[in-house]
């Protein structure tokens, strides 16, 4: 079976993957699946760094925007979605590309890897919220790590309140522990041939000013107004994993000063932006560009020549 062109655009937070995926759209004919694990949500606009629809410049994003906070995704359900998605882009005689930040999204979803199923129970997951705000999330961090090691080593660096309580409820359920599932999740063969495009700085410090002023961007375009907004109308479950919005809380609630809360989302979001990069340096078939030593225009010519190269896909546009 000829196997499907699909373009994938990676890279930390901050690095340039939207516009690189549009201008790419544009002369290619193609369409974008959004990659990213909280611009699924509506409303979490400028925390997220959705693109406006004047950075989109008419180019159709896909899996953007289009659930609720109080509603639960899981990597399973991002290539239940984004796969008929490529297959309907391709069929029209367009190309898919993919781009975003959340790797695992991307390795599971252009690797074709099959997810061991797990059901949910409401019931179970009500009962292990109580017990959570009963003894508190690092009690619950600590019972995780006596029966689930691993685990909980993964989910160490942020504590996501979210992802510990499933960890709870999978191996309730199942009598098997989460990390004994993710060993029963199997890669075959990929239907796709897929070129990976990734964006990197040479000079870490240039990545993170870059960072910086994008968090003292998104404040001026109102990131404070947005989170007050968000923790007035909902739990707080998603917030808790999304950059931006915990971060501001202590402010909000009247506990530190609003300049400490900004620096130390900065802080945050540099040291996600290098865990981005680890994982995604780990794929040696990633085609990079430095974006402090290069042009936007020499990548993207450069990233049109790889593309026609690899994938044969010769229809270049000028927009």
């Amino acid at each position: 079976m000829e196997k499907i062109p699909v373009v994938a655009v990676v890279g930390p937070t901050a690095s340039g993957k939207t516009a690189l995926a549009v201008e790419l759209a544009l002369r290619l004919n193609g369409e974008i699946i959004s990659a990213d694990s909280m611009q699924i949500y509506h409303h979490m606009d400028i925390a997220t760094a959705k693109p406006t629809e004047a950075e989109k410049k008419g180019v159709p994003h896909h899996l953007m925007d289009f659930l609720e906070p109080t509603e639960s995704f899981s990597v399973a359900r991002f290539c239940e979605l984004a796969k008929p998605l490529i297959a309907d882009i391709s069929k029209s005689g367009k190309l898919p590309i993919v781009a975003g930040g959340t790797g695992l999204y991307i390795d599971s979803l252009l690797g074709n890897v099959t997810f061991a199923q797990t059901e949910t129970d409401p019931a179970l997951r009500a009962e292990l919220q109580n017990e959570l705000d009963s003894v508190g999330i690092d009690a619950m961090f600590k019972k995780l790590r006596d029966f689930d090691p691993d685990s909980a080593e993964r989910l160490a660096p942020g504590r996501n309140p979210k992802r510990i309580l499933r960890c709870f409820e999978v191996y309730r359920l199942t009598g098997k522990t989460q990390t004994e599932l993710n060993a029963l999740q199997t890669a075959s063969d990929s239907p796709y041939h897929a070129v990976r495009l990734g964006l990197t700085a040479a000079d870490r410090d240039y990545l993170y000013d870059r960072i910086n002023r994008r968090v003292d961007l998104m404040m001026e375009n109102g990131l404070l107004e947005e989170a007050r907004a968000f923790y007035a109308a909902n739990s707080g479950e998603t917030a808790s994993a999304a950059i931006g919005y915990k971060e501001l809380l202590p402010y909000l609630r009247g506990e530190l000063p609003l300049n400490e809360c900004v620096e130390n989302l900065k802080r945050v979001t540099r040291r996600y932006a290098k865990r981005q990069l680890t994982w995604f340096r780990a794929d040696p078939k990633t085609h990079w560009f430095e974006i402090d030593r290069m042009s936007f225009e020499d990548i993207l010519g450069f990233a049109l020549t790889i593309i026609s190269k690899e994938c044969h896909y010769g229809e270049i546009r000028n927009p």
